[in-house]
């Protein structure tokens, strides 16, 4: 019988038996992302898919505020977030789990699933983190290229599935090509996976995405066989504070939640969260801006006949014809940082979108282009 969102996770819980204490490898402690610390002074970001404006109004208050009481620890159990992002997502307190960024969430969902024996199945390119976390636990991590569509390639995904997968990984709007995977595919999916695997929906972008086409938010699908992951470093501005969620059924949090840090999130991310989430108006306001400068992204990339995969995020790919780590060098020789190449598709890029006048110098720096 078919499921719906709702009622997807009252099967049996997702894979039994916690992974032993992992031991993960040095280049797992640093960001596969460029060096954010030595970027040259001066230069334009738009390789990390930040939000160029910055935190929105009522969250920097908040965070700034807080600072003076940098020297006490946060409320254990951070009844308030908890609360304000039960709220906002229409849950139940005890169906959220906090973490330092959605990145730790990640991590976490590794401890707990990924072993010896054991495989996990994603899509390639995307999100890397629960690959590297999953592979330094000793599981088997099973890439299933994207669509022609750039869309996730479910069919494909279930068939590498079996009753060793721990976990399946959904990155929605998927990082690093800005796609989307149909909402009705996924429901379709979730219907066909295993009892055995757990599926993590990574929504990272999901403001940006809201009411396109073709996207919706899997929220309602969360319980026992599925986490749905939220981040505040996006719409909300808040990377450098790192803050993210998890929600998922109470006996997952419960178990997840023994695998992190008990007191994980600083008192400014804490205060910058909650005000983020009572700020609806400045958020969408946010988000309209996004789709503004996305917009315009697609009339600049149209004007120069080039490639873009149309996008549901605040950053889009673009296909130069050249290898990647070329083309960022010479944008670099301009002071313009742009994404690190993304195999397999080494002759795009990815760019996030930045201020006006950041953008009006990276076209300035895609029309000087110079390579054989």
């Amino acid at each position: 019988m078919g499921l719906s969102r709702r009622s997807f996770l009252q099967r049996t819980a997702a894979g039994a038996g916690a992974a032993a204490i992992l031991r993960f490898p040095l280049e797992l402690l640093a960001s596969p992302e460029p060096q954010r610390s030595q970027s040259p002074a001066g230069a334009i970001k738009i390789n990390s898919n930040e939000n160029a404006y910055g935190p929105l109004p009522s969250g920097l208050k908040a965070m700034q505020q807080a600072l003076g009481g940098a020297n006490r620890y946060p409320d254990f159990g951070y009844k308030a977030l908890t609360s304000q992002i039960a709220s906002w997502n229409k849950i139940k307190e005890e169906e959220v789990l906090l973490g330092v960024g959605s990145s730790e969430i990640i991590r976490i969902c590794a401890l707990a699933f990924a072993s010896p024996g054991k495989n996990v199945v994603t899509a390639t390119p995307t999100f890397e983190f629960l690959g590297q976390f999953a592979k330094a636990a000793g599981a088997e991590v099973r890439e299933v290229p994207l669509t022609s569509s750039y869309a996730h390639d479910l069919d494909g995904m279930l068939q590498r599935t079996n009753a060793n997968t721990s976990v399946i990984y959904i990155c929605n709007a998927n990082n690093p090509t800005a796609s989307v995977t149909p909402d009705g595919d996924i429901t379709t999916f979730l219907n066909r996976v295993p009892g055995s695997a757990l599926v993590v929906i990574d929504e990272a972008y999901h403001h940006f995405s809201m009411g396109m086409p073709g996207y919706a938010t899997f929220m309602e699908a969360a319980g026992d066989r599925v986490i749905v992951l939220r981040t505040f470093s996006k719409i909300y501005g808040m990377a450098g504070m790192r803050l993210g969620y998890g929600v998922t059924s109470r006996a997952m949090v419960k178990k997840l939640r023994s695998y992190a840090v008990p007191i994980n999130i600083n008192v400014a991310a804490n205060a910058g969260g909650i005000a983020s989430l009572q700020a609806d108006d400045e958020m969408k306001a946010a988000a309209q801006r996004n789709a503004t400068d996305r917009a315009q992204f697609a009339k600049e990339a149209n004007s120069r006949k080039a490639t873009m995969i149309p996008s549901y995020a605040n950053f889009a790919m673009i296909k130069t014809g050249h290898p990647a780590r070329d083309v960022a060098a010479e944008f670099a020789k301009q002071n313009v940082l742009i994404g690190r190449p993304f195999p397999p598709m080494l002759d795009w890029v990815r760019v996030t979108f930045g201020l006006p006048d950041e953008m009006k110098a990276f076209w300035a720096a895609w029309d000087q282009l110079k390579l054989s």
